[in-house]
């Protein structure tokens, strides 16, 4: 029997003190205006807290803490060994905290707390050790130069890194950003999204538990045009690193250039397509996986929402996904069967409903479609299927966010990449087959940063996660994701 059940989360949920303050220096600290704004559990309508409203003093406060770190030599200095053994620490302080980061984050955007239990909180866990075990094992290089030159190519933190991250996955997007900027001696000044604070939060008090020096890890809460514009315009930040919308990853562009010409990296949206052929070896795992776009309340950049079914057996293959998406019905966040939570605010609810509306007009609702109120909040929506959507439909091009599949049908392997292809993302695709050479195929010819073949969406920190196109550049995860955070450096000598 699992004890944890929904009585045992609420009865957790109440214990809680819920800590609003930003994070600045090494202490937390109410905005500099003293303003706060309201955090509301989505699934219920309850507000949670009251969280520091910040606004270009804080952020003016936090950069220059970052940067007084970064100088003096605390973090940026210390041998890669040493962080190391605090990232660890780090690591085993998430760890004894999982059920607490784990409820924060269901409560904060909706997310079902036992898939954020039993699955994410664990896998960041590892993520964390991953990048702590690669810091000391990163050799510099040494250019074939002629006899009598020695010129050293040396990989250096970048100084202070602006962290801006999404609300979809609050915790795992800022350990993501800033977990390799940490490891490779940056300072960070991390800016949660305004609808999921909650867990940026409480990894600012488990760095300074971990040992990670003042100044070094910084959360200033707020708004997008009261913090995040001001840290994409700020001087004194050398390196960006965003996750969210398209949008918003060209204003960083744009405050990049009128600035101080700072990297900017960004992880944007993405339309993704699953491509399933006829000689696909089991048609009902693929539906299973095809249905897995409803995870997250189908709030995942990466999510397959165009699925491209070979029209031999769209009909087959279609009622299979209907069926497997009857497991993701929303329910309550703390009930640990629910797999489909809320939304993540009511905003958000009714611009996917919008989407919705849109899609009636155009295609054919094929199941869901509706607004739903549980408890106290309608913040729920079915999980929903439209057929005969063509390439001009607004619910086949544009990213809804939501749980929403939208799906095609093709005769040939030509016309699946022409369709596929045919998009502004290239954020990751899959591709269904028994057939290896149409595997290698379908994944030279498809424009994605990540192509799966025979499963949806998968993603490690042992393999670069980004994409082509609009949905952005920079790649998180693997070694690669050093390269964000470091700059190359020439030292030649000649003796």
């Amino acid at each position: 029997m699992n004890t944890r059940n929904r009585q045992y989360w609420e009865s957790k949920l109440s214990g809680l003190t819920i800590e609003g303050r930003a994070y600045i220096d090494g202490s937390f600290v109410p905005a500099t205006s003293g303003k706060t704004y309201q955090c509301t559990n989505p699934a219920t309508g309850r507000v949670l807290g009251s969280i520091a409203e910040c606004d270009v003093s804080d952020v003016n406060l936090a950069v220059i803490a970052a940067r007084r770190a970064f100088n003096s030599g605390s973090w940026s200095r210390i041998s890669p060994t040493a962080r190391k053994k605090v990232l660890l620490k780090l690591a085993d302080l998430l760890e004894a905290n999982l059920e607490e980061l784990a409820l924060l984050e269901s409560v904060d955007m909706g997310k079902p707390v036992a898939v954020a239990f039993e699955y994410e909180m664990p896998d960041l866990v590892e993520y964390v050790r991953w990048f702590a075990e690669a810091i000391d094992k990163l050799y510099d290089e040494v250019a074939p130069t002629e006899a009598g030159n020695l010129a050293l190519i040396r990989r250096e933190a970048v100084g202070v890194v602006a962290a801006v991250v999404p609300w979809n996955f609050p915790l795992d997007m800022a350990i993501w950003k800033c977990i390799p900027a940490l490891a490779a001696g940056n300072s960070i000044v991390l800016k949660p999204a305004e609808q999921s604070p909650l867990t940026a939060i409480k990894l600012a008090e488990l760095t300074a538990q971990a040992g990670i020096p003042s100044g070094v890890f910084n959360v200033v809460t707020g708004f997008g045009e009261s913090v995040g514009q001001p840290l994409g315009l700020h001087m004194d930040v050398d390196c960006l690193a965003f996750t969210g919308s398209t949008e918003v990853g060209k204003l960083f562009l744009g405050y990049a250039a009128q600035s101080n010409m700072k990297l900017v990296w960004l992880e944007c949206g993405g339309k993704s397509p699953n491509i399933v052929f006829a000689d696909t070896e089991d048609l009902d795992a693929a539906a299973e996986q095809a249905a897995r776009v409803f995870y997250n309340q189908g709030q995942i950049c990466s999510s397959p929402t165009r699925l491209l079914v070979e029209a031999s057996i769209k009909d087959d293959f279609l009622k299979r996904v209907v069926e497997h998406s009857k497991a993701y019905a929303p329910g309550n966040p703390l009930d640990p069967d629910v797999r489909m939570g809320s939304m993540a605010d009511a905003r958000h609810t009714e611009n996917v409903m919008r989407f919705i509306e849109t899609g009636m007009k155009e295609a054919r609702l094929v199941t869901g479609g509706r607004r739903t109120t549980i408890g106290d909040s309608n913040n729920f929506i079915e999980p929903t299927i439209f057929d005969n959507v063509e390439q001009g439909h607004v619910v086949g091009r544009e990213e809804i966010f939501g749980p929403v599949l939208s799906v095609f049908t093709f005769e040939t392997e030509e016309e699946a990449i022409a369709m596929a292809n045919d998009s502004i993302y290239g954020l990751m695709a899959s591709v269904f087959t028994s057939n290896l050479g149409r595997a290698h195929r379908m994944s030279d010819a498809l424009r994605a940063g990540t192509v799966v073949v025979n499963a949806v969406d998968l993603i490690s920190p042992l393999v670069p996660f980004g994409g082509f196109k609009q949905s952005g550049n920079g790649r998180d995860n693997s070694l690669h994701a050093f390269e964000k955070y470091t700059a190359l450096k020439t030292t030649w000598i000649k003796y």
